[in-house]
């Protein structure tokens, strides 16, 4: 096999490679406050990036620590990066190369890759960012103020960061945006602009066993006929809240009339075909033109469950004392997540539910902004002089904690050409190429932001 590497692209490969081996895992701390500190070091360095909350003097033990950093230009605008280092866990099974080693490889019809857990999420593109603001730095063309925000808890709910973004005054500066530079060409097609994002509440439900019939210790599944087993008060619960013939679905909302202009446009050129070409298209559970599967796909608050566990595991001669489900409720901007939770609560409150507990880890709502908000259009351009269509939505179905930095900016923008897949999955890649499609969008987008003309219309 032979692998041809474009010259341009060596420095951010030895970035990637260098910290891709930092397994920055939930509840890895020591690890993921190795790769803050590295992270702070290389930004000091390589860009002279002062920090405005060092690593070092972050010392709460089970949290990430934030990398703040600032590159003043005393310019006239300013621009937040934001980004993540923390990543899904992963073992060798499957892999082709170590997940946190990672390594090269060629693969038909796809082309060079690189291949290691973060390639696509997100350590590929915060690599990406990273060495375009260099080059900036580097050829004297940087012309606005840049603060850096990484965080290492955007897996799982971006408490850390929307704790520090609350705090008044709000220790990042006021800008005109906050630019999350991502992978967009989702499966090498049209690259994407989101003009918002949905909210998300992640924990669980949990039953414990005694006081309402239930075992408070494992019983002999013998006793089944006399003794209540709280895996069934769990389903009956879960049911309850988002009935299973909906799919989880607990609630819709009429799509706006803005809204609906841009998903009349998306749809024209929308394929759900080559969307669901990496996943088992008998599961899909639509029905209508690409019109109404796209608003389908992002007017809906839906309760996803992705573990259903009890104490003790893998005993299947016993009844056992408790049961629990994680679960994470999705909610697009105009839906209010908190009236959801309410109901949910509401609904456990019944009797029959006696002994079934929500347990929430974070929560925070969708949120949603202009068209024709700061840096969307340097965004649009910077797409199209690399050749490429984009594709806007009104939000994403997906969620990323955009209202936390309401209070700093008009817009959250997530965005950047370049193609990666299998993220969160086994030999998660970026492609060679997309890398550097990747970069020079990112290189442009800063460019053209930098130039562009001041704001009016008001956020949505």
């Amino acid at each position: 096999m032979s692998i041809s590497i474009t010259p341009a692209i060596y420095p951010t490969l030895d970035l990637l490679s260098a910290i891709t081996p930092f397994a920055s895992v939930a509840g890895q701390i020591d690890q993921q406050r190795a790769l803050a500190q590295w992270l702070e070091d290389w930004i000091r360095t390589e860009l002279g990036g002062v920090p405005v909350l060092a690593v070092s003097e972050q010392t709460a033990q089970n949290a990430p620590p934030l990398v703040h950093m600032c590159i003043d230009r005393q310019a006239e605008k300013t621009l937040v990066l934001y980004n993540m280092y923390d990543v899904m866990p992963a073992d060798d099974a499957g892999w082709e190369f170590p997940p946190f080693s990672g390594g090269v490889s060629e693969w038909p019809g796809v082309g060079e890759v690189f291949i290691a857990r973060g390639a696509e999420n997100n350590k590929g593109p915060l690599a990406g960012m990273l060495m375009a603001l260099k080059s900036l730095c580097d050829s004297g063309k940087l012309s606005a103020n840049i603060e850096i925000i990484l965080e290492g808890e955007e897996e799982t709910g971006s408490g850390q960061l929307r704790r520090y973004l609350a705090q008044d005054p709000c220790p990042v500066s006021t800008a005109s945006a906050v630019f999350f530079p991502s992978l967009c060409e989702y499966g090498g097609g049209e690259p994407r602009v989101y003009l918002g994002f949905s909210g998300l509440s992640g924990g669980r439900l949990k039953v414990s066993g005694g006081k309402w019939g239930g075992p408070s210790a494992a019983i002999h599944a013998s006793n089944a006929n006399w003794i209540a087993n709280p895996v069934w008060r769990l389903v009956a619960a879960l049911n309850a809240i988002a009935p299973a013939h909906n799919s989880g679905v607990i609630a819709r909302q009429v799509i706006d009339e803005e809204a609906n202009r841009l998903l009349c446009a998306l749809a024209a050129q929308f394929s759900i075909t080559d969307e669901l070409r990496f996943r088992r298209s008998e599961t899909l559970s639509v029905s209508g033109d690409t019109l109404a599967c796209l608003q389908q796909l992002i007017n809906g608050a839906v309760l996803n469950i992705s573990e259903i566990r009890s104490d003790p595991l893998e005993s299947r001669g016993v009844i056992p004392r408790s049961a629990s489900a994680e679960i994470a409720l999705r909610v697009p901007p105009g839906i209010d997540g908190e009236n959801l939770l309410a109901v949910i609560r509401q609904t456990l409150a019944r009797p029959e539910f006696d002994g079934v507990e929500l347990e929430l880890d974070d929560s925070y709502p969708g949120h949603r902004f202009a068209h024709h908000s700061p840096g969307v259009d340097a965004l649009l351009t910077s797409y199209e002089l690399q050749g490429a269509k984009p594709q806007i939505w009104p939000w994403a179905p997906g969620c990323a904690p955009a209202y936390t930095f309401a209070r700093v900016a008009p817009a959250f923008l997530i965005g950047g050409l370049g193609h990666g897949g299998n993220a969160h999955g086994v030999n998660e890649f970026v492609t060679l190429h997309g890398l550097e499609r990747f970069q020079q969008s990112v290189t442009e987008w800063i460019t053209l932001f930098s130039v562009e003309p001041p704001f009016s219309t008001p956020a949505v």
